[in-house]
Formats: C-alpha cells, sequence, structure tokens
C-alpha cells in the first residue's frame, strides 16, 4: 500500500509541475502513466490477495 501512495504522490507531483511549468508538459504526461502504473498495480494486489469480502446477513 505503501508504493501505492508513493507513485500516486509522484504523479500528482510530476502533474502539477508539467502543468504549470513553461515548457515541461511532457512532465503532465509523465505523471499520468505513473498513476495508471499505480492503479493497475492496486488491482493486481487486490486480486492476489484472495481476501473475499463477506457480506453481512
Amino acid at each position: 500500500m505503501t508504493l501505492f501512495l508513493v507513485l500516486v504522490i509522484v504523479a500528482m507531483v510530476l502533474g502539477i509541475i508539467g502543468a504549470v511549468a513553461k515548457g515541461l508538459l511532457y512532465l503532465l504526461f509523465i505523471g499520468i502513466v505513473v498513476f495508471v502504473v499505480a492503479l493497475v498495480y492496486l488491482v493486481l494486489r487486490i486480486r492476489r490477495s484472495g481476501r473475499r469480502h463477506r457480506t453481512l446477513r
């Protein structure tokens, strides 16, 4: 979970710098890619955990 949070923070920082700084738009795209990688990592980790959510009856 820590890795996911770090990746999201890095994506946000890169996105903000890329959107604000003139000529650094590529950082925005790198931030978007890092964010997507973080989401894929989270989904894969949830699937591998094997935990099933119990429904309350």
